[in-house]
């Protein structure tokens, strides 16, 4: 065991967070010889490694709920985090405690230490993955349910191979390091899909074609599914119809969700299959039914907030990239007859607050949301997100401005200041989307969640 010094929660999140400055390296060695140094506590993990463009976090979610349903102790790496660094590493569907956050952050950055002399400094993202397969490994988890963090063949996570591997769907995103076209992203991606392994995915087209290539070529048998058939929607979820379940109540909201619970569903076959971890109907039914998402097409509800004393009604999406945003606008105009106003026949219209990076694909999120038959007459508050990355709220409001012919769109460069300025002025609903930073930013306001609040300054030191 590496020799530590104690650290704060605050240095301990500051030393994850300074090693931002390396950015985005992708490759395996940094992350393989960190796990050396802390005696591979990947090794006596086995699970499922999630990939995917869209929905990985609600497979996650889905999976890790219904094995803690059956008993199992689950370690799950849900990323970016919204509101606690701690929601990065969790077991048992719960956020890493404060003091354990500390102790093996310290230990890890001893170990990053050392590394960084013959392979490089790791990176944010590496060490934390270091720390999340150390922490599963003293807290005795079961089964690892991890999510890749971008791409799959040189991502971090690759590091471990928990004998599932599953593929969401693939879509067009982060361009700069996957490839321009749908083939080449799905290459990326379905290099996590190992020899030995049981492979599941919910792509189509094309990926799947690539996904089906690379698992014939390890001889990994594969297992494509399709959306379940929605039964009914509202807003505490859906209603699917699974295989072997039936009629089966899911607690995450959209349409969009059939597709990931058929993936979820056929991950836990394959933990069966592979011995990993059994999974029976009651369980399934009892984790898919109280399945939560943070941030993720989440309604939120805050009594009197709104104009009049009334309950404001706020939906979290982190939509940041086409596809998503597509999958939020068909949501909102199914579920715009439920919420606030709804009744009316003249609704009042919907309050959007977005931010945006700039290297995103900042005009298809605008188009794909845009295209929602109840987002006509919306009105927009653009604003900002703290870092190098983020589009200034001003320059995200003229996109806003073009897209719509202009309409209201106006500029708040706290993002903190939009959220509290929609819930106080809106008629009717508001949607927060295009970032998960934002989405971030809006839940620590609205929700007090007693798990994510953070150690004062001088508070939760490692022992």
């Amino acid at each position: 065991m590496s020799a530590r010094a104690p650290l704060t929660y605050r240095e301990a999140v500051d030393a994850l967070v300074e090693r931002g400055r390396f950015g985005v390296r992708l490759g395996l060695g940094r992350t393989r010889a960190l796990l050396r140094g802390l005696g591979n506590p990947e090794r006596g993990i086995r699970g499922v490694l999630v990939g995917g463009t869209n929905g990985k976090g609600s497979v996650v979610a889905l999976v890790a709920g219904c094995l803690s349903a059956a008993g199992w102790r689950t370690g799950e790496t849900p990323k970016p985090h919204l509101v606690s660094y701690r929601e990065r590493i969790r077991v048992g569907c719960r956020p890493i405690a404060a003091d354990d956050f500390c102790d093996v952050v310290a230990e890890a950055i001893a170990v990053a230490d050392r590394v960084a002399g013959r392979h490089g400094a790791p990176t944010e993202f590496e060490l934390l993955t270091a720390v999340a397969f150390a922490h599963f490994a003293r807290t005795g988890v079961d089964v690892g349910v991890v999510e890749v963090g971008l791409g799959g063949r040189l991502d971090a996570t690759h590091a471990w191979d928990g004998g599932v591997a599953a593929i969401t769907n693939v879509d067009l995103d982060h361009t700069e390091w996957l490839g321009t076209t749908v083939a080449s992203i799905a290459r990326e991606k379905a290099a996590i899909v190992m020899r030995g392994d049981l492979a599941i995915t919910g792509a189509t087209g094309e990926a799947l074609q690539v996904i089906g290539r690379r698992a014939a070529r390890v001889d990994a048998p594969l297992r494509a599914v399709s959306p379940c058939p929605v039964l009914a929607m509202g807003l505490d979820g859906i209603v699917v119809d699974l295989p072997g379940l039936g009629e089966t109540k899911v607690g995450l909201i959209g349409r969009h969700q059939a597709a990931n619970v058929a993936v979820a569903d056929a991950v836990l076959d394959a933990l069966g299959d592979a011995g990993i971890a059994s999974c029976p109907p009651p369980a399934r039914r009892a984790g898919y039914a109280a399945a939560r998402w943070p941030g993720r097409l989440e309604l939120v509800t805050v009594p009197g907030a709104a104009p009049g004393g009334a309950a404001a009604e706020v939906l979290l999406d982190g939509a940041h990239n086409p596809a998503g945003a597509a999958a939020l606008a068909a949501a909102i105009d199914e579920l715009r007859p439920l919420l606030r106003g709804g009744e009316s026949r003249r609704r009042p219209p919907v309050t959007l607050v977005v931010a945006s990076m700039a290297d995103k694909d900042v005009d298809g999120v605008t188009r794909a949301l845009a295209g929602a038959r109840s987002l006509a007459g919306v009105r927009v508050i653009a604003t900002a997100v703290a870092g190098d990355r983020a589009l200034p709220a001003e320059a995200l409001a003229a996109r806003w401005r073009a897209t719509l012919g202009g309409g209201s769109v106006a500029a708040v460069d706290d993002p903190r200041e939009a959220v509290e300025q929609a819930v106080e002025t809106a008629a009717g609903p508001v949607v927060v989307a295009g970032s998960l930073y934002l989405v971030g930013a809006a839940r620590g306001l609205l929700v007090d969640d007693p798990d994510l609040r953070d150690p004062l300054d001088g508070e939760g030191t490692g022992g």
